[in-house]
């Protein structure tokens, strides 16, 4: 079996004749900020000319399924997506995709010599992990999931595995967001990593999934990424003596059989650019610029633009948040006074303080006092939410950068930081708008052709 990674969470897996891949990505950056780390361009032209037996995606998250990345496959080319939303569906045979199926979970699909079994993750509403057979091998894709404790003991069943492909990073997306409010990541690496890799016992584990970073000059680079190539290897070997890590970069290819892993011939569409044998850097105390400052790395939006988002903040993000059913134990339950701060590109800065009590809420005619809860965002991506797709994790969202009176620092203590009533009108209730507004974009290009 050849197995060649592609970028992030894509493979590719050759057998007996028979080319499939998964979670294919043919862009830098994707995702809109995600940039391959290391570095990669792509031979579009040599995609266009694959001939594909099948594609699997493992959930809708636009870092692993991108209607930009699948436009340049044959629209006949079988597309298997695990995904319960019809909308999805439907946006891919818009796109022109005539063989389109949904993927359920231990329901095992046949394509040339591959058996691909979709297997459930831990969160089974969105994500999916792929067990992969052919000529004997065994290979388990966990994707960027977590294994579901039932799946587990299924898949333990098959133990020893030929490779697991690992989701080794453990993004802080949500520790960024209140730099100031969040603890150091852990020194070391969760005991049940260690636990789910001795059950299922591979010969090898490829770290898999992260290989991306921000733009080069975010602070994000030195507080996402808490983990190392370097540490993941001399941990997971350390614990587990017959395990063999293997670091797979974009374009690598290996040939596993019963006995050996051995290098092969990489893919020649996707080329490595600059050096290849990079790592993160995890810095605890990465101090977290202001957000005035980050705006300024963003492009002027037009007035119209600019006035989008300023009326969503007069009206439109009152009209989503009365239409919503507040959480469960909500820290605006009680009577509280919200301030959020748009910044320019400039770094010049827009205030709205809000009076929101239960479900209900109201625009105040100024500043107020007793604030207790403080959301920040450049103007350029809150645009991007409202019309682009933009996702919660490269927002550069800055939320209770502040200290607060001492009855409210003691209530916040126990609120969920995504109890944020920005975050819940941006992006609760709100499916495939990445994908959504890709296609626009795709269809608006193709009139023009």
């Amino acid at each position: 079996m050849k197995i060649s990674r592609i970028l992030h969470a894509g493979y590719v897996f050759e057998h007996g004749g028979t080319t499939i891949a998964f979670d294919p990505i043919f862009e830098n950056p994707f995702s809109r900020n995600c940039h391959a780390f290391p570095d990669v361009r792509f031979d579009l032209e040599q995609i266009r000319q694959l001939k594909l037996d099948a594609v699997f995606i493992s959930h809708f998250h636009d870092d692993h399924c991108s209607l930009e990345s699948l436009d340049h496959l044959d629209r006949n080319t079988p597309l298997y997506i695990y995904c319960l939303f019809d909308e999805l569906f439907a946006m891919v045979r818009e796109l022109g995709f005539v063989n389109v199926r949904q993927l359920r979970a231990n329901v095992p699909v046949s394509v040339g010599s591959f058996d691909v079994i979709p297997r459930e993750a831990l969160d089974s509403d969105v994500d999916s992990m792929f067990q992969v057979r052919a000529g004997g091998l065994n290979v388990l894709n966990v994707v960027d999931s977590w294994i579901d404790p039932d799946a587990l003991v299924l898949l333990a069943r098959d133990a020893p595995w030929d490779m697991v492909l690992w989701p080794f990073q453990t993004m802080r997306e949500i520790d960024v967001l209140s730099p100031s409010r969040a603890s150091p990541a852990p020194a070391e690496l969760s005991a049940e990593w260690f636990e789910q890799l001795g059950l299922l016992n591979p010969r090898y584990v490829v770290p898999s999934s992260c290989q991306f970073q921000q733009e080069p000059w975010s602070w994000y680079n030195q507080a996402f990424f808490p983990i190392t190539y370097r540490q993941f290897q001399q941990e997971v070997e350390a614990a587990l003596p017959g395990v063999h890590v293997v670091r797979m970069n974009p374009s690598v290819s290996m040939e596993l059989d019963a006995d050996t892993l051995t290098p092969s011939a990489p893919l020649g569409w996707v080329v490595p650019v600059g050096d290849q044998d990079v790592d993160y850097h995890y810095d605890p105390g990465a101090k977290a610029p202001p957000t005035a400052e980050i705006a300024r790395h963003f492009a002027p939006l037009s007035e119209a633009q600019a006035e989008r988002v300023f009326d969503y903040c007069r009206t439109g993000l009152l009209e989503k948040y009365r239409a919503m059913e507040l959480p469960e134990d909500s820290f605006f339950e009680k009577a509280r006074i919200w301030r959020l701060s748009v910044f320019t590109h400039t770094g010049a800065e827009s205030q709205f303080h809000y009076r929101l009590e239960g479900d209900a809420i109201s625009l105040l005619p100024g500043a107020a006092d007793r604030l207790a809860w403080t959301t920040e965002v450049p103007i350029a991506k809150f645009y991007a939410a409202l019309e682009l797709g933009e996702s919660l994790t490269s927002m550069y969202m800055r939320i209770n950068d502040a200290v607060f009176a001492g009855d409210i620092e003691d209530d916040l203590a126990a609120a969920d930081i995504v109890d944020d009533p920005l975050i819940r009108c941006l992006f609760n209730d709100v499916f495939g708008a990445y994908q959504a507004a890709q296609l626009r974009r795709l269809k608006d290009r193709s009139i023009d052709i």
